[in-house]
């Protein structure tokens, strides 16, 4: 047995690096051993692209990864959902950006995982009482330490805002949930979006690898969606994780417009994009800063 332990290590190894040879040609929904992933991470870094440019990149390495509503939660051992702190199989509309952006601000697995979480919770403390739920209320704003909210910039004269009134305690009850400790005051805020009819007046403005808030027209709620931006061979396209299509996809810009537009619940869109300096000392907290009333 002794004779064959250097001949089973030598094989284990080789296959190990053939692995992480095939990762970069590989849907990273399909690479579960965490070292290969973690060895494309580590090798996407070395790469020296733009934020922006690996939004694009991880972003395509999850084309056709399959949809599902409830795929991540408080991990196994969580009070209210059960669901993985991370899942690479299955994703959602906003487990999709979430998961795009902490690859993109990492350098290696383990860095990746713990800036996931500080995205997805405030200040990184995970509990369904600190998830950032609310994508314009509470998600952009608890980013703005790596996300820029550009839909002035984009829209110009023809972005218009909308008032709505978010509340935390209604949210939960509808979850079933009555003990949270800790429940954000009911709020009163107003969003940026620029409306559907408007948009194409507006693509040449947006960027690669922009995210997406699609507003919908309800009370207490602004995002119906959330999509990102993808330019190529002089097209726009929105990659998004489909709940129709039941997959990651991408459709082109003016086709999903027109798609979305037979529907009057859909106003308009939102866009923020990746700072290509992100401030480190701020993660999971904007410090008092709300990027929807700068």
């Amino acid at each position: 047995m002794s004779d064959r332990l250097p001949v089973f290590t030598a094989v284990l190894g080789l296959a190990v690096l053939l692995t992480c040879l095939q990762a970069s040609d590989s849907p990273l929904y399909h690479l579960a051993p965490l070292p290969v992933i973690d060895q494309d991470i580590r090798q996407t870094t070395a790469r020296g692209l733009t934020n922006a440019e690996k939004m694009v990149y991880y972003s395509g390495r999850f084309m056709g990864a399959p949809y599902l509503l409830v795929c991540e939660g408080e991990g196994e051992n969580g009070r209210y959902e059960t669901q993985p702190l991370l899942n690479l199989q299955k994703i959602n509309c906003m487990t999709y950006c979430e998961i795009v952006m902490a690859l993109t601000l990492s350098r290696n697995y383990e860095e990746m995982f713990n800036v996931l979480q500080h995205i997805r919770y405030r200040d990184g403390y995970i509990s369904m009482a600190t998830r950032n739920h609310y994508t314009m209320v509470d998600w952009l704003p608890a980013n703005s330490w790596c996300l820029e909210e550009v839909t002035r910039q984009v829209g110009g004269a023809d972005v218009v805002e909308s008032t709505r009134t978010i509340r935390h305690g209604l949210f939960f009850q509808g979850k079933g949930i009555d003990d949270l400790p800790a429940v954000l005051p009911d709020r009163t805020v107003c969003a940026a979006y620029i409306p559907l009819q408007k948009l194409a007046l507006h693509e040449q403005a947006l960027n690669s690898g922009d995210v997406v808030a699609l507003i919908q027209d309800k009370p207490d709620i602004f995002s119906a969606h959330m999509l990102m931006v993808i330019k190529r061979e002089g097209r726009t396209w929105f990659r998004h994780a489909s709940m129709s299509a039941g997959k990651v996809v991408d459709e082109p810009f003016a086709e999903y417009i027109a798609k979305i537009s037979k529907r009057p619940l859909y106003q308009g869109m939102s866009f923020m994009r990746i700072r290509e300096r992100v401030d480190w000392s701020l993660p999971g907290a904007a410090r008092g800063k709300n990027p929807l009333h700068e």
